[in-house]
């Protein structure tokens, strides 16, 4: 009997880092589609420009280190990478913000470190925050669905909007960013924030025009989307259930234990695992086989903690979705988790630490 030993990601199915890449890629795509088709096809471009760039960037520093990057190009991470971070990335933000973005994503936080396997954080949430703090205005500037936009736009448009930052009928960004009111439309996460800051209550803050149902339109079916692909990759098994399962878990317990306290001022938790990427970031985010827990007790502690983290940012902090800054300070955790949760070798006694 022969074994094979090889460095991380390790990954207990049959499936090589290439395909298990590329599966987790298919599995995310419908939430791109859905997500351009209700917010602008201003997604996709970036995921076309976040790719050529992570790709170029991995090439050129592997050529620098004298590695071999055909065997790094084909792993497919580059381009998850770039997938990940272009659909954290409002749809419309000049074509700059998805360059800076994967150019940090693989220079610094994965190729820096030593590459695939060796990263401390997970590389597209590294590069989100690094933008989210450098250029604040640019990264928070989402549009209204398309059903309650006062201004539609076409693929051309978004092209010529991510380029120029003006439609091809002349109109600016805060134009779009209107809704049927004429009213400058937030995401959800942020329009709750705002409101509740102004002293409404929760309820009324539903009356907005950008809810419905208790829900963001559009927000559900975007995470409905991420949702169905997270599930083919637990039924495939290309990741493991501990970490969505606990951290969704986690932020359910949390909501509703607010919402259960002071109706008025937390929301439920229907509505915040329905908002903003919290399917994203539970099933390909979070679950990065390089960055997170290797053991299923530490998976279980480290998705737990995520939510924990997310709900108390979303409360608490100055950031309505939080599901990067969460993931990056478990990243820090992780070295400590599978410290004190490692599996005891057979044979020996649990030792006292």
């Amino acid at each position: 009997m022969s074994f094979k030993l090889a460095s991380s990601p390790h990954q207990h199915s049959q499936r090589n880092t290439a395909q298990l890449m590329r599966l987790v890629i298919w599995c995310a795509l419908p939430g791109l589609l859905v997500q351009s088709w209700l917010f602008g096809w201003g997604s996709l471009i970036h995921f076309a420009l976040a790719t050529v760039t992570a790709v170029v960037t991995e090439v050129i520093i592997l050529e620098v280190r004298k590695r071999n990057f055909e065997v790094a190009i084909k792993d497919s991470s580059a381009i998850l990478t770039a997938l990940l971070l272009a659909v954290s990335i409002p749809p419309f933000a000049p074509w700059w913000i998805s360059v800076i973005g994967a150019f940090f994503a693989i220079a610094i936080v994965k190729q820096l470190y030593g590459g695939l396997g060796f990263n401390l954080f997970n590389p597209a949430m590294a590069a989100y925050v690094v933008l989210l703090i450098s250029f604040p205005v640019q990264m928070t500037a989402w549009l209204p669905p398309a059903s309650i936009a006062l201004h539609s736009a076409d693929f051309l448009d978004s092209l010529s909007m991510i380029f120029t930052q003006y439609s091809r009928e002349g109109y600016s960004l805060a134009q779009l960013q209107a809704g049927i009111d004429g009213h400058t439309m937030a995401t959800p996460l942020d329009q709750l924030k705002t409101d509740l800051t102004l002293g409404m209550t929760y309820s009324e803050s539903l009356n907005n025009a950008i809810f419905d149902n208790g829900l963001g339109i559009g927000w559900l079916w975007v995470n409905m989307a991420y949702l169905a692909g997270g599930l083919v990759l637990l039924k495939q098994k290309a990741i493991n259930w501990h970490i969505p399962v606990s951290l969704l878990l986690s932020l359910a317990v949390m909501a509703t234990l607010f919402h259960l306290v002071d109706g008025d001022r937390f929301a439920s938790a229907t509505f915040h695992l329905f908002s903003g990427g919290i399917m994203l970031g539970a099933f390909f985010i979070a679950t990065d086989p390089v960055s997170a827990a290797t053991t299923n007790k530490g998976r279980l502690i480290f998705g737990a903690a995520i939510g924990f983290w997310i709900y108390l940012i979303r409360i608490f902090g100055g950031y309505p979705d939080a599901i990067a800054f969460s993931v990056l300070i478990m990243n820090m955790a992780v070295p400590l988790i599978d410290y004190y949760f490692r599996p005891r070798t057979y044979g020996h006694g649990r030792s006292a630490r």
